[in-house]
């Protein structure tokens, strides 16, 4: 029986390589994504397959689309992305953060999504985007980083119509904690290792009824 194939859009470091460091280590076949080709030499002694993306280039995204279009994805799992300007109250962004950061979270996706989704869906697998709580409007209690925050409500709507698309994909938007990598810091509180666990038992769990929701990386349900 041939292994499983998960897809890590974002595996460079962080999230992202730990959860194709630990998929490996359970057997599976993995597809790495990095944006640099210096990134992929620690993902391919783990035994990814590792492929170069830039969400920003429209045509390798239309290249790993061609790449990938005879695969069957059990997992697919957009994790790539990038917080942007620290900000603790609205302050105008400049062209280029707004740029920057929609361009990353949410256009990228918007790239992907339609390429990855029949893939999962031919495998009856799992389709997941990193999201962040902060992207819910409903659990919001302050302003901080808003330009993340919208980019993040963004990428949850974009999950959702994926969700309403490619059945039997399972497609869900994941929190994946406050986690202690480079984008959330040594103070934070979940270590990479147990995040990236939980999602990953997070997805083998899930059922139909998940379709379309939002989770916390333990499986906890979130509001959007």
């Amino acid at each position: 029986m041939s292994a499983q194939t998960a897809l890590i859009v974002g595996a460079s470091r962080g999230i992202g390589f730990e959860l194709a460091r630990q998929y490996r280590a359970d057997g599976w076949r993995v597809l790495a994504s990095v944006r640099r080709p210096a990134d992929a030499a620690a993902l391919e002694a783990l035994g990814c397959e590792v492929l170069q993306l830039d969400l920003d280039d429209a045509a390798q995204c239309a290249a790993l689309g061609a790449r990938l279009a005879s695969e069957r994805l059990d997992i697919a799992l957009l994790n790539a992305g990038v917080y942007g300007p620290q900000t603790s109250v609205p302050a105008i962004p400049t062209a280029d953060e707004f740029d920057t950061v929609m361009h990353a979270n949410v256009l990228g996706a918007m790239r992907l999504l339609p390429l990855l989704g029949p893939l999962v869906a031919a495998a009856g697998g799992r389709l997941a985007v990193t999201s962040s709580s902060m992207g819910s409007i409903s659990l919001r209690s302050n302003t901080s980083g808003w330009l993340y925050r919208a980019s993040k409500a963004a990428l949850n709507s974009l999950l959702v119509d994926a969700s309403l698309t490619y059945a039997p994909a399972i497609c869900v938007a994941l929190h994946p904690g406050w986690v202690r990598t480079a984008m959330g810091g040594d103070g934070a509180d979940l270590d990479v290792s147990d995040s990236a666990a939980g999602m990953r038992a997070t997805l083998a769990g899930l059922t139909a009824a998940g379709n379309g929701h939002f989770f916390n990386y333990n499986g906890a349900p979130l509001t959007w």
